[in-house]
């Protein structure tokens, strides 16, 4: 797995597609802070003690650096930022039973377009899991030699 560069000042944003999920009842938006302890819950259900950790990080923030998409009170999926470091992407997941529908790239494209709003020029998705998705969803390159990258010295469970 390896780290890629998005240039937040080129990025394009789905609008019509966001606005076709708004219609279906999917909404993206910041959580409210009585939220917290379900998100958390639920990213500690389906993912790693390090994923809970950097949410947990990104829903401390003011404003908090993390998105979600929700749909008739359920939690369908999350994307973070600032979480493992200052300017990096992640971690973005969706639902199992909600995937393939688009909520994932639009996440990923609404949550750098807040980056880029807060002043960021560019963005570093770390460790990424399939390099031609994020191409495809926001023009991502591969940063050469970044595996492992920031998490080369991090702590191993005993």
């Amino acid at each position: 797995m390896t780290d890629m560069l998005v240039k937040l000042y080129e990025l394009e944003v789905d609008w019509p597609a966001v606005t076709a999920h708004q219609q279906q009842g999917i909404h993206y938006r910041h959580p409210l802070g009585s939220e917290t302890d379900l998100i958390l819950q639920w990213v500690q259900d389906r993912f790693s003690a390090g994923w809970h950790s950097e949410v947990a990080i990104a829903l401390s923030q003011r404003p908090p650096r993390i998105l979600i998409a929700v749909q008739d009170g359920h939690l369908l999926g999350m994307a973070c930022y600032d979480t493992a470091a200052l300017g990096m992407f992640g971690p973005m997941a969706v639902a199992e039973s909600h995937r393939g529908q688009g909520i994932g790239r639009l996440l990923l494209q609404l949550t750098l377009w807040h980056m880029g709003a807060m002043g960021y020029a560019y963005a570093v998705i770390g460790w990424v899991s399939s390099e031609e998705f994020y191409a495809k969803a926001v023009g991502a390159i591969a940063i050469p030699e970044s595996r492992p990258g920031l998490w080369q010295t991090a702590l191993k469970r005993s």
